[in-house]
């Protein structure tokens, strides 16, 4: 073969000019989209982070609310089992109501 044959004379030379030129603007194309998807995932990620951001702080504002209602129920039982205590001293008579410990003598001996 011969330099004029290989550079442009040769049969099926535009067809693989055609090819080359098909690929270029698939791969341009692709470069396109790519570009496209990655710019779209970089600006969802923001949002993700805020998403998750005000779902822990609802879940925070959740948690709190319950403290203060376990912190409520707690001062209520604490306060019924005081005046339980206080009856039951009552009804076991008020000599009764101020020994801590019943047998022991005020130095704790018994």
């Amino acid at each position: 073969m011969t330099r004029e044959a290989t550079e442009g004379g040769a049969p099926g030379a535009g067809v693989l000019d055609a090819a080359v030129l098909r690929l270029d603007r698939a791969v341009a194309q692709l470069e396109v989209r790519m570009g496209a998807l990655v710019s779209e995932a970089q600006g969802s990620n923001g949002e993700l982070f805020d998403l998750d951001r005000a779902k822990l702080a609802a879940e925070l504002d959740a948690a709190r609310a319950r403290e203060r209602d376990l912190e409520a129920a707690g001062s209520q039982a604490s306060a019924a089992l005081g005046r339980a205590i206080a009856d039951i001293r009552a009804a076991l008579g008020d000599d009764e109501a101020g020994d801590d410990a019943p047998g022991l003598d005020q130095a704790g001996e018994g």
